[in-house]
């Protein structure tokens, strides 16, 4: 009895379930024992079921956390792009409304430029709407009277024609030889006259020259209150820088008139002076007198004073025009002196059965340089 004290731990129990295990056979305890077997058998069973099915789910929830880390980065992913791509857009569309502005204001200004092209007939700013026109330069000659039928204003233009290297002009006496020349179009000029012909011609084009010549015009006038015209100087063989010092000195005397003198110079073109005082009134004084006594060489002159008129051209308008004697040659090849490329094509276009004519001049401009034609009215 000892050792079983010792070796198991005592349970109570009620006093109910003692008489009761005591009353039951030991067939009763093996059945009892077998149903108890059965139930732990079972409860272990269910307990590899419980166990499967946490693992089950903490690996699916190792999967789903997975699955949700890769759709968390995926989905960051596509609202990067997306915050990019809208960015893009947005600055695209700012650039897009930037550049419609842009075209809007340059039609405008282009619709405006068009329309002051139309209303003043190609007149303004000639020199940016038509960069390969030549330059003009033109000479103004009037009277001004105190009568009410003013002269006439004649326009004489110089019309500065650029020549590019390898080509000529060539003016023929008549304008039916120069049409001839032109309806040809293409020239071959023999440069020497030996046996070996063939290695000696060279091929030049024949085309019209072109020109703008003013049709109308519309000129501001302004007088000026400082300046004045000085004309009917003595020609005297003097230089005109002693003649310009001579008029200096003497309008600057306050005896005959003048005062201190600012600038003078020699029009172009002209023996005619404009001077220019500092003061105000002194040009007024002098252009009501008219006419000075000028001393030079020991003897007196009579030269005229006039007002000085400037003048703003406020309206061209031109028209083309074709020289009817005169012929651009191009595609001239650097193959011979100057000189004598000259004389070969000048004895070309003189020969009849070449359909040439008398030729008044001919300026030829080799490969590598340039030169600048100056066209006068023709009064032939």
């Amino acid at each position: 009895m000892d050792l079983k004290e010792e070796s198991f731990i005592q349970l109570s129990m009620p006093a109910e379930a003692e008489n009761s295990l005591l009353e039951m056979t030991p067939e009763r305890v093996r059945q009892e024992i077998e149903r108890y077997k059965e139930l732990c058998s079972a409860l272990e069973q269910d307990c590899v079921e419980l166990q499967t099915a946490k693992e089950a789910a903490e690996q699916r929830t190792r999967e789903l956390w997975k699955e949700g880390e890769y759709f968390h980065k995926h989905l960051e992913q596509q609202m990067s792009v997306s915050r990019v791509c809208v960015a893009s857009c947005q600055e695209t569309i700012h650039l897009a409304k930037e550049e419609r502005s842009r075209l809007r204001q340059e039609k405008q200004m282009l619709e405006k430029r068009l329309e002051q092209v139309k209303r003043r007939g190609l007149t303004e700013d000639l020199a940016t709407l038509l960069p390969s026109l030549p330059e003009r330069k033109m000479v103004f000659k009037g009277q001004v009277t105190d009568k009410e039928d003013v002269s006439t204003l004649t326009l004489t233009p110089l019309i500065h024609y650029p020549l590019p290297g390898g080509s000529a002009l060539i003016t023929f006496e008549k304008p039916e030889v120069a049409q001839r020349i032109m309806e040809l179009k293409e020239h071959v000029v023999e440069l020497s006259h030996g046996e070996e012909l063939d290695k000696c011609r060279v091929r030049v084009r024949a085309e019209p020259v072109e020109l703008l010549l003013p049709s109308a015009l519309e000129i501001s006038l302004s007088r000026s209150c400082r300046r004045i015209l000085v004309s009917g100087l003595p020609s005297l063989g003097i230089p005109e820088e002693t003649l310009l010092d001579k008029l200096e000195l003497f309008f600057s005397k306050t005896k005959n008139g003048g005062g201190e003198v600012e600038t003078l110079e020699f029009l172009d073109d002209t023996s005619q002076v404009m001077l220019s005082f500092v003061q105000d009134g002194v040009a007024e004084q002098l252009i009501a007198r008219g006419c000075v006594q000028f001393p030079i060489r020991k003897a007196k002159y009579e030269i005229k004073i006039s007002p000085y008129v400037s003048g703003d051209i406020t309206s061209l308008q031109l028209r083309p025009s074709r020289c009817a004697r005169t012929v651009l040659l191009s595609g001239i090849p650097d193959v011979l002196d100057e000189e004598l490329m000259r004389d070969a094509l000048e004895i070309h276009f003189q020969k009849s059965s070449r359909g040439g004519g008398e030729v008044d001049a001919l300026s030829y401009v080799p490969e590598g340089r340039q030169a600048v034609a100056v066209f006068r009215e023709d009064v032939g």
